[in-house]
């Protein structure tokens, strides 16, 4: 976090001391790439190795080239865990910047409270790490499950609403063409198995 960032250097003391000291085997002298949550990067040479802290020592910043232009939310309806959880972190790695779970008529889970605090915690979990792997410089957040009425009571602020669909529709490709410009913020709509209902 950008708290742990000062004077030159970067601390480390959280659970990235285990994963760096232990599972990575980095000594003194290595270097690695810090990021703050900001969109900034760091380059950092690790000049401390402890039980309890990782101190680095800055090399240089710079704005981090891997977030996209277009920031994406995708509203993406609940599915069965294992494949709930490929969307986050393929879609983490794809650029998505915010997930809003959604519950819809075909839904696995079919009320917002069945989503537990847990679940929440490990979803945004699968999200850093693929932050991490794919070099992303701000973790995509998650928001809270809505009922897709609610989701849909949210569209002020978007310049385009997409909704993913079966049946004959427009292209994505025609849509994007049909655009006086490139949208900022896009709203995306991802339906469960079965796909969204005829009233939905």
């Amino acid at each position: 976090n950008k708290e742990s960032i000062s004077t030159g250097q970067v601390i480390i003391s959280d659970s990235r001391v285990h994963q760096i000291r232990d599972v990575l085997r980095m000594k003194v002298g290595d270097e690695v790439i810090a990021l703050d949550n900001t969109g900034e990067e760091y380059h950092v040479r690790l000049i401390s190795i402890s039980q309890k802290e990782v101190v680095g020592e800055i090399l240089s910043q710079k704005k981090c080239e891997a977030e996209p232009r277009t920031k994406i939310t995708l509203y993406q309806s609940m599915l069965a865990r294992d494949k709930f959880e490929v969307v986050l972190q393929k879609c983490t790695e794809a650029g998505v910047t915010c997930f809003v779970p959604v519950i819809t008529e075909r839904s696995i889970v079919r009320k917002t409270d069945k989503i537990t605090k847990e679940k929440l915690s490990r979803f945004e979990s699968i999200i850093a790490e693929a932050a991490e792997q794919s070099g992303r410089g701000i973790i995509p957040s998650l928001k809270n499950p809505v009922v897709m009425t609610q989701a849909l009571s949210e569209m002020d602020g978007y310049d385009i609403c997409l909704v993913g669909s079966t049946q004959d529709c427009i292209s994505l490709k025609n849509i994007l063409r049909s655009c006086a410009a490139v949208p900022e913020k896009i709203a995306l709509f991802i339906g469960p198995e079965g796909g969204f209902s005829d009233s939905e």
